[in-house]
């Protein structure tokens, strides 16, 4: 006589759908921290909503949008088990995007993916998103969770987020409004921030032969605790800035490293210079130059290299801007000027030495 099999199911191929549900409540105090008046309903439906009447206050509104992740940066919270701090790191690179352009950061949702749910740890990490949010200023209105078994492995996961943002047609910040003279204002990263882990992995792991448990003396801590610093929000910080002081563009400095990211907002007959000896790097990134025998060159086009957003503004705006920064516990300084383009095919250049 043949025996009965089993037939088969959801939870058989390895999706729990209890675990997500169980993710769910666990992560719905914090979504509910981020609100904001014009967000209607709560998790559980198909679609955030978020009240478009609120717009009716500006004359020509434009929509911003962004989206992003967070990079190889998810395998360093992984190997930790620290889950919480990964979400800053999203919210930074989507909404940080928004902000360039003069907008407000409004909503944002998330998706994470991960190989097994684990209630706790998925809740952690929307934890950490919502905070997020909490200091760009945005509402966390909805979001996705999906068991991938078979693809991941138990204890992998990514994230990945988008965000939109909106701004008044007439106070759109960019290319356009810069001119010969105004300076630029570098302000500090946090670190390594999101970008770059690659380079960073192959170098302090795989050449280098480091370990996340291994303290290291120049950093003052653990290499697991510096990877895993979260990556600033500047959103705010920014809206402030543009309240208080004329600015003509902001840059947010990711993949690609500064100069080509400073590039990206600098009309074609002007030229932006920064003067290296204006800052001094954090030793993380003289760790990874000299851990990896990497070129200046190199880790300037990868990494962030100690600044995470800059401005152009005005030189009657400097001393303006550079208090309301400081009012906001932002360490920033002048770090270049804006010239004509002349014989530079680039739109912007760093020049000098890093100061010691």
């Amino acid at each position: 006589m043949t025996e009965k099999t089993t037939g088969a199911s959801y939870a058989a191929a390895g999706v729990d759908i209890e675990a997500g549900d169980r993710a769910v409540e666990l992560m719905k105090e914090w979504v509910k921290k981020t609100q904001r008046p014009e967000v209607l309903g709560g998790l559980g439906g198909f679609a955030g909503l978020f009240d478009a009447s609120a717009l009716k206050r500006y004359e020509r509104p434009l929509l911003a949008s962004a989206t992003d992740g967070v990079g190889t940066k998810v395998d360093i919270a992984r190997q930790m088990g620290v889950y919480d701090t990964i979400g800053h790191d999203l919210v930074a690179m989507v909404m940080d995007d928004i902000v360039v352009c003069g907008a407000e950061p409004l909503f944002m949702t998330d998706y994470i993916c991960v190989g097994k749910v684990h209630p706790e740890r998925v809740a952690a990490i929307v934890k950490g998103i919502a905070e997020g949010c909490v200091l760009a200023g945005c509402a966390l209105v909805g979001g996705e969770t999906a068991e991938h078994p078979g693809l991941l492995g138990p204890d992998d996961f990514d994230v990945a987020g988008a965000g939109t943002g909106v701004v008044e047609y007439d106070r759109l910040l960019g290319a356009d409004r810069i001119r010969t003279g105004d300076a630029v204002i570098a302000m500090a990263s946090s670190g390594l921030h999101s970008n770059g882990y690659s380079l960073v992995r192959h170098v302090l792991f795989d050449r280098a032969g480091m370990s996340l448990d291994q303290h290291v003396e120049e950093l003052g801590r653990t290499l697991g605790e510096e990877l895993l610093e979260p990556t600033k929000i500047y959103s705010l910080d920014c809206m402030a800035l543009t309240r208080t002081a004329e600015v003509h563009a902001y840059s947010h400095i990711t993949g690609g490293g500064l100069a080509a990211n400073l590039a990206r907002v600098i009309p074609d007959h002007l030229h932006a210079t920064v003067d290296r000896s204006t800052w001094t790097p954090g030793a993380v990134f003289d760790l990874v130059g000299k851990a990896g025998n990497v070129e200046r060159l190199e880790l300037e086009k990868t990494l962030n290299m100690g600044v995470g957003m800059m401005a152009v503004v005005p030189q009657e705006s400097v001393d303006v801007a550079l208090t309301a920064l400081a009012d906001r516990g932002v360490e920033a300084w002048v770090a270049g000027e804006i010239l004509d383009r002349g014989d530079h095919t680039e739109g912007a250049t760093l020049t000098g030495d890093y100061a010691v």
